[in-house]
């Protein structure tokens, strides 16, 4: 087969620099068309930077990076420098990339893109807030039934929230974007933290990926050295989540996660639990699945993947 044509949208963030990495490591699987960055975790000026790092700490600097909406859809922007550091990449230190950003807007690109492509030939993988997969579809309404899958880190459900006590981090930053995607008729999966926070990166799997002892092994490991001391601290846990690699896992193991087809509607409006993913777990409404939540993850097999992918590099 063919590899699956990817864009990924997001806001690095260290576990999202470990989920490019994963993508860029898995060419057989993985043709990524570009990188779209948004607003999330750190603003835009440096998740479009950090975006450029880690194509270069890969070197494939022939990765197309664009800059996309710096604030939400209807929201003032809410920021993760107090998990992810001042600049969204702490830990290592990595030289300032010497790459290009490109010109065209990331909305643009993501429009384009879809228009050019065979309908049904590419998926979106947004590891941040949702808010340019969101003006794409809003503005060109036409490229969603060309989407093959949205494949995306975000929400919550069991594991309650992790930025407020009902919503997680990506959806609550701006869940109006949230309800657009999820509302869009798009195929779904969502690695939600009832997933991600099973994805535990423990003292041995970060020193599996030391061992490899190449500049991507070895930054990867400074990485979740940093932002380990916030879970730990937060939740008592063995060590960091490894929240968006689970998308770029999916795509070239599916069989690592189960979920389930259910209903997901996104809280726009209350106070007291804005952002929240409310799923229908236990299909008690009559509302129409529109999403795979996904529940599960094979955790060793998980860290294989990772750790094998990023030796490649």
């Amino acid at each position: 087969m063919p590899p699956r044509k990817i864009i990924i949208d997001t806001d690095p963030g260290q576990d999202d620099a470990v989920a490019i990495l994963l993508a860029l490591a898995s060419p057989e699987e993985l043709e990524v068309l570009g990188i779209t960055a948004v607003a999330g975790n750190v603003p835009l000026p440096l998740t479009q930077r950090n975006a450029r790092m880690v194509c270069e700490l890969a070197n494939r600097r022939d990765i197309p990076v664009f800059a996309g909406c710096d604030t939400p859809l209807e929201r003032t922007l809410v920021t993760a420098e107090h998990v992810h550091g001042k600049t969204g990449l702490d830990g290592p230190d990595l030289p300032d990339p010497t790459m290009p950003l490109q010109d065209q807007h990331a909305v643009d690109f993501i429009i384009d893109t879809l228009r050019a492509a065979d309908p049904g030939t590419v998926t979106l993988c947004p590891l941040g807030p949702l808010t340019n997969i969101a003006t794409a579809f809003t503005r060109a309404p036409d490229i969603v039934s060309r989407v093959q899958e949205i494949v995306l880190m975000g929400g919550a459900y069991f594991e309650v929230g992790n930025i407020t006590p009902t919503a997680e981090f990506n959806i609550y930053v701006d869940p109006q974007a949230a309800d657009i995607v999820f509302k869009s008729g798009a195929q779904l999966t969502v690695m939600p933290l009832d997933v991600t926070h099973q994805a535990l990166v423990t003292t041995p799997r970060n020193d599996a990926f030391r061992a490899l002892g190449t500049p991507v092994g070895i930054a990867v490991a400074q990485m979740t050295d940093f932002f380990e001391r916030f879970d730990k601290e937060k939740y008592g846990s063995e060590g960091a989540p490894l929240h968006d690699p689970c998308v770029t896992a999916y795509l070239i193991r599916p069989d690592l996660f189960k979920g389930r087809h259910v209903n997901v509607e996104i809280e726009t409006t209350s106070p007291l639990t804005l952002g929240m993913t409310v799923a229908d777990w236990w299909g008690v409404t009559n509302r129409a699945p529109n999403a795979t939540f996904m529940g599960s993850l094979d955790a060793d097999g998980y860290f294989a993947l990772l750790t094998e992918r990023l030796a490649r590099l």
